[in-house]
């Protein structure tokens, strides 16, 4: 009678984890992100007044805001500032940790395969076995793949997706901060300087009249006090030029900073005044949609929720059970000269399912703290949404209101120069005594400060609005004017 072979039919768990297998695409656990609506208002709360404008800004003259001040000096400060940038260097070495880290994270939808080998050299005990020694030469392949079948590992690649765009925004969050600041430093550098031109100049002035005192006072045209009075007058006005120049160091030193190069490095080249900008005559500003799209610190804040909302699907995904297939090839011998005999081929195979039972609540309770982070990142994107529509309307009223200040301020001091020019005409003819032409020099180098300060305070809150509005990083990240690489 022949000899019958005997088929050995898979049990019934082993059908099982293969339905697993081929389940389409499997299934990912946890909630599905939905990009949150926030309600904004249709149109600002401020005026457009001051050459402001609701129409939709211009993409590229949003983006590059200093070219629309015609300054090349400023321009040439905003290349430099781009390419040296310590914190904007950092900020791109984030970006390439971030896609490290998703290449990581897509790592976990392969198998994996490792590569082992051994020589081990056993002796056996006299009292237990034979007492003899020998070597054991062995040399494999070993492979295993933990199947994503409730999507775990996907949900862990999605949230490492999103928080590589969210660092990509975070860079682009920090290029706008940058290229403000350096408008701002700038312009307050610029500012210090003609400040210094309107205290050296009034100095000069209050030298003049404390000179012409003294000499009406050695003819006898009038007393001593007018003297110390002058005196006085002159001596607090040169006070004030040691403060100026030391705001004026202070900002060249901060821009050469923000250049990344070191304090000091730009003082030969900017310590020729140069006058304030003046601002364009008209700003189109948009409505509030267009600041969501804009803002990277919000697209930020929504791929950070986004990463959060993929983290509580990766924690829920524990819950359940896991499907490794493992196997191994390998070679051993008892001598290195039979290890790649056909003999010397050992293996093994088979699938391993886990299933956590009891972790005393552990796994649910992270669900609890991803849940959580969750709604902290839901409301500091909401929060995020609020503080941007508030930076602009209070950009918008600020950089209006100074205008008006500004124009207010110029006619006063257009003012105290025709009242200190007839001040000293009446004092040197004796018409009128030195009080009024202390009076009139006092008002007006206040009012030719506060102007100066007011002009450059003008162009500044043009600089924060543009900030505000988010502008300052799309060419350059998009064109190459910042390596992600």
């Amino acid at each position: 009678m022949g000899r019958r072979t005997r088929i050995h039919h898979p049990p019934a768990l082993l059908w099982a984890l293969m339905t697993f297998l081929l389940l389409p695409g499997c299934i990912s656990v946890g909630p599905d992100y939905v990009r949150p609506e926030t309600p904004v208002p249709q149109t600002w709360h401020t005026g457009m007044d001051g050459g402001l404008e609701a129409a939709q800004p211009d993409p590229a003259r949003l983006a590059l805001w200093w070219e629309n001040l015609e300054d090349p000096v400023l321009t040439d400060l905003m290349e430099r500032a781009v390419n040296n940038n310590l914190d904007l260097k950092q900020a791109v070495s984030r970006v390439r940790e971030a896609r490290s880290q998703l290449s990581i994270a897509m790592a976990g939808l392969f198998p994996s395969l490792d590569a082992t080998g051994s020589v081990t050299r056993r002796s056996g005990s006299e009292n237990t076995g034979s007492g003899q020694s020998r070597t054991l030469y062995s040399a494999g392949l070993d492979a295993g793949w933990e199947l994503d079948l409730f999507g775990g590992v996907r949900r862990s690649v999605e949230a490492a997706d999103a928080d590589l765009q969210a660092t990509r925004e975070d860079l682009h969050d920090v290029l706008v901060s940058l290229t403000a600041e350096t408008g701002l430093n700038y312009f307050d550098l610029r500012t210090y300087q003609a400040r210094l031109a309107v205290a050296e100049a009034n100095l000069k002035n209050q030298d003049e009249s404390y000179k012409m005192t003294r000499e009406r006072y050695e003819a006898g045209l009038t007393d001593e006090l007018d003297v110390q009075k002058a005196r006085a007058n002159l001596e607090s006005s040169r006070s004030r030029i040691p403060s100026l120049r030391s705001g004026l160091e202070g900002s060249m030193n901060r821009l050469a900073v923000l250049l990344g190069v070191q304090p000091g490095t730009l003082h030969r080249e900017m310590d020729q005044a140069s006058p304030i900008p003046v601002v364009p005559a008209s700003v189109a500003v948009g409505v509030p949609a267009d600041v969501l799209r804009q803002r990277p610190d919000i697209r930020k804040a929504e791929r950070e929720l986004a990463a959060q909302t993929a983290r509580v699907g990766a924690a829920t995904a524990e819950l359940y059970p896991k499907l490794t297939l493992n196997g191994s090839i390998g070679l051993e011998a008892l001598n290195s000269g039979e290890l790649f005999s056909s003999g010397a081929r050992a293996g093994s195979y088979g699938p391993r399912i886990s299933w956590p039972v009891f972790q005393a609540g552990a796994i649910r309770q992270n669900i609890e703290v991803q849940s959580a982070r969750q709604e902290q990142a839901l409301l500091g994107y909401e929060s995020t949404v609020l503080g941007a529509l508030e930076e602009v309307e209070n950009t918008l009223t600020a950089y209006a209101g100074e205008q008006r200040r500004r124009d207010a301020l110029s006619d006063a001091a257009d003012a105290a120069g025709q009242a200190y020019g007839y001040a000293r005409i009446k004092y040197e003819a004796g018409l009128t005594d030195f009080s009024d032409l202390l009076d009139a020099q006092r008002s007006l180098l206040v009012l030719q400060d506060e102007l100066a300060t007011s002009n450059g305070t003008v162009t500044a809150n043009l600089v924060r609005l543009y900030k505000a509005l988010g502008g300052g990083w799309e060419p350059l990240a998009g064109t190459g004017g910042v390596n992600q690489e």
